[in-house]
């Protein structure tokens, strides 16, 4: 009977606060991107040549806005995307890059503006319906962020982000079969996000799906070795059900990645006494 009471206690946890190893802002990057190509030195050094032969040219000011986005330089990557609307201010795609550097520096005010008016421009497009979802996310507005994922979605975005983001919040309000769903939909598009294949996990160990569960935290640690929250979610589940040796093992890992990670170490705690009296 406590040993029952004990994984009772344990699951409560894990599930209701999501707890312990779950994680609601890392993972895919919330808002569109910078072109992982764009940063470069020879590529700014190109794009100067193009701007100053074509100093009316709005595109080139948003690529080489992106290009300095990539490499960190905020300041300039600003200016750029504000010259480019400057003379297109229908440019709507420059108003969401805009909108990200804004993010980045966190200046969450602005940023949401200009999604609000990369939309109003273009109420389908779904870069900007996402970036400004993720704001909304972040500031704790499930309603709203939910409205613009789903209006993502239904303009047909292939960005796993907006199924994601969403599954998190349906993992929040603790509806894990449509968060499931949507982390599902998620991975079919990008299969490479471990945050993804850790968040689906959690959900499956809720519903106490523990071989779905340990595929899933499998799969994300496979992926991100150093994800001590899907190790620490493997331990977990791998305590649920009486394998206290690997168990440890999990926890062990994650708290070798992170040692301020409270729940690691409970969890070691927690299994190297019961791996002792299971081998008595």
């Amino acid at each position: 009977m406590v040993r029952i009471c004990h994984f009772k206690q344990l699951f409560l946890i894990a599930g209701l606060s999501l707890g312990l190893a779950a994680c609601q802002t890392t993972g895919l990057e919330t808002g569109q991107d910078f072109d992982r190509n764009a940063g470069a030195a020879d590529n700014i050094a190109s794009l100067n040549q193009v701007i100053a032969e074509n100093p009316s040219d709005a595109n080139a000011y948003n690529i080489r806005g992106t290009a300095y986005g990539r490499s960190r330089q905020f300041d300039l990557a600003l200016q750029d995307y504000s010259r480019a609307i400057s003379l297109n201010p229908n440019f709507h795609q420059a108003y969401a890059n805009r909108a990200l550097v804004y993010k980045k520096m966190g200046d969450l005010s602005s940023a949401l503006a200009d999604y609000n008016r990369a939309i109003a421009l273009v109420p389908t497009y779904d870069v900007a319906l996402i970036g400004r979802g993720d704001i909304y996310r972040q500031n704790g507005d499930a309603n709203r962020s939910i409205s613009d994922y789903n209006q993502a979605i239904a303009a047909q975005t292939r960005d796993p982000r907006a199924y994601y983001h969403r599954g998190l919040i349906f993992q929040q309000q603790r509806n894990h079969s449509q968060a499931i769903e949507d982390f599902t939909f998620a991975l079919s598009l990008d299969a490479s996000n471990p945050e993804a294949f850790n968040s689906r996990g959690i959900s499956y160990l809720v519903q106490n799906d523990i071989k779905g569960a340990l595929g899933d935290f499998s799969n994300a640690v496979k992926i991100d070795r150093d994800n001590y929250r899907a190790w620490t979610n493997q331990g977990i589940a791998l305590e649920k059900v009486g394998n206290y040796s690997k168990a440890f093992d999990s926890y062990s890992r994650a708290r070798i990645i992170n040692p301020n990670y409270s729940p690691a170490t409970n969890g070691m705690n927690r299994t190297r006494k019961l791996r002792s009296q299971s081998k008595a």
